[in-house]
């Protein structure tokens, strides 16, 4: 585990993260659906045009464009869609907590349906991370929240975990900003038609933190952190990068604490400490040579390509 990969991780653990408030506030205003259309329209966009600046191609191969598709449907069109309907009812703290449980999905999907069975330290460390994270919800299921939003909310964790298992068919070769805007048009074209159905007239309680709020979003938990993932996933693998989805109950917590001022209580300290201990776990493991060996493969060139930080 090299220092650049723990930077990436951490710089998009906290855009990923701290989106979960900023959609709060963009939900409470507007329909949720159709503010995320125009979002990804305009993130999208504005990934092409950069990318095609930087001389990116368009991906080759029904590999790369199968993962493309199902990174956008599930990552944006069901993970985000899903909990951009159901924060309108739960917290943001509650919602990026739940979302946290998506290493371990990711640990037993890989296992199940590729055969990618994580090392015993990696597959401990997923367990307490899980339990760290089932501490901090323990606090949070107490009544106030509205069970339908939750299930949404599992539903959305179940589309992540296997949109990260697509992401390095979706990401081989040096084009990852152009591989970024396609599947957030992908996601714009998921959630287009049902807000279309069921939101049409719905009207928009205009303010300076929605704009912002959704400016926010827009560039940096939907853009970068996005570019920031793909390049995770490509250096460290998948099961390891999904650990720092566990740093979500801490940074999604703080900042809804901060901005919206929703509760920060010691629990939560004990349940990031748990989290980070399972975080630790699964960075230190070594995957089993066979993982190791298809990983690497795969894996991003030692020399960046053109268009890439």
């Amino acid at each position: 585990m090299d220092i650049r990969a723990i930077g990436i991780g951490l710089a998009f653990a906290f855009l990923w993260s701290s989106a979960f408030a900023s959609a709060r506030i963009i939900v409470t205003a507007a329909p949720p659906l159709s503010a995320l259309t125009l979002r990804y329209l305009i993130a999208g966009l504005l990934a092409l045009a950069i990318a095609k600046a930087l001389g990116q191609r368009m991906p080759k191969g029904r590999a790369a464009w199968r993962g493309i598709i199902v990174f956008g449907i599930c990552q944006n069109g069901l993970y985000l869609g899903l909990n951009f309907v159901a924060m309108q009812w739960v917290e943001a703290s509650l919602a990026a907590i739940i979302a946290s449980s998506m290493p371990l999905i990711v640990a037993l999907l890989g296992w199940i349906a590729l055969g990618d069975r994580p090392a015993p330290l990696a597959l401990g460390g997923l367990i307490v991370g899980m339990g760290g994270v089932a501490l901090i919800m323990s606090t949070r299921v107490t009544g106030g929240a509205v069970g339908w939003g939750i299930l949404l909310c599992v539903v959305g964790a179940l589309a992540l975990a296997v949109a990260t298992l697509s992401v390095r068919s979706a990401s081989n070769g040096g084009n990852l900003l152009m591989v970024v805007g396609l599947q957030m048009l992908v996601g714009a074209a998921t959630v287009g038609l049902p807000a279309l159905l069921l939101e049409r007239g719905a009207e928009v309680a205009w303010s300076r933190e929605l704009v912002l709020s959704f400016a926010y979003t827009t560039v940096f938990p939907g853009l970068v952190a996005t570019w920031l993932w793909f390049l995770l996933v490509r250096r460290i693998g998948t099961v390891k990068a999904s650990a720092f989805h566990f740093l979500n109950p801490f940074i999604g917590v703080a900042v809804a604490a901060l901005l919206l001022g929703e509760r920060l209580s010691w629990l939560d300290a004990v349940g990031v400490a748990i989290i980070a201990a399972g975080i630790l776990a699964v960075q230190l493991a070594k995957a089993p040579p066979r993982v190791a060996a298809a990983e690497a493969a795969t894996a991003a060139p030692a020399v960046p390509a053109r268009g890439e930080g």
